[in-house]
């Protein structure tokens, strides 16, 4: 941090005091406004995945086969998927894994920036999330998590969505979807797991080069994110990656 901010932020803290809670939240709502889909920084071996929470009010309601709330069991079963990092990093010292963590209702908050993995703090970031409330912005969350992968260096981009229910709020997510596929030509892999939902409704991923796993309750919900996760990212990426041209 520049010298001169430090200066600011201690000025109007001296002036007015502890920032408020909607000025905090703020300013971890990730912004789209037509974000280029261009590196804003060199990029090199990596996957970067942002994974979007979904905590819209029916994610209160308890799992199937699961005494949890839904939010809980997604919570829970996302720690334990992303534990398969331990693993990889010792197998692949040399492709780092980053990791952002966002949660959508009828809003979007950016819990986590993309950033190298950290068990420990993805495990409090993961602890934070808020309780369910409001709607369901699924596509909103997608384009407001997209720009932030091509901030993060690396060549392989993944959006990770955990819902439960249609959006209601915003842009819906097929639109998004066939926005992301067309303008990054492909760069940006979408998977959804739809948790004690119908996962007929996101079929549009097939169309656009990513995928849907059902999970009616939460066992399931644990074994789809394994499935994505070291099925799918950690087992594709590196292959994929390798393959992309070296930048210099």
């Amino acid at each position: 941090m520049r010298l001169t901010t430090v200066v600011l932020v201690v000025l109007v803290t001296l002036a007015c005091g502890r920032p408020s809670r909607g000025r905090e939240r703020a300013a971890n709502r990730p912004t789209y406004d037509d974000a280029p889909y261009e590196a804003e920084v060199d990029e090199g071996l990596g996957a970067a995945v942002a994974i979007l929470i979904d905590t819209s009010g029916s994610m209160r309601d308890r799992a199937p086969d699961d005494g949890r709330p839904k939010f809980e069991a997604a919570r829970d079963a996302l720690e334990a998927m992303l534990e398969a990092t331990d693993d990889f990093s010792v197998k692949r010292p040399d492709f780092p894994i980053k990791i952002g963590i966002y949660s959508f209702s009828s809003d979007v908050h950016r819990l986590q920036p993309i950033v190298p993995y950290d068990r420990e703090l993805l495990r409090r970031t993961l602890a934070s999330v808020p309780p369910p409330g409001g709607g369901t912005a699924i596509g909103e969350a997608m384009a407001a998590a997209r720009p932030d992968l091509y901030r993060a260096g690396v060549f392989r981009k993944y959006l990770l969505v955990v819902t439960d229910g249609v959006n209601t709020s915003g842009r819906p997510p097929d639109r998004i979807a066939r926005e992301i596929f067309e303008k990054s030509e492909g760069g940006v892999q979408v998977y959804f797991v739809a948790f004690d939902t119908d996962p007929r409704m996101f079929g549009f991923l097939k169309e656009t080069g990513g995928d849907v796993f059902g999970a009616g309750g939460g066992d399931e919900l644990r074994r789809a994110l394994d499935g994505v996760y070291q099925g799918k990212i950690l087992a594709e990426a590196p292959a994929a990656a390798e393959r992309e041209p070296v930048r210099k």
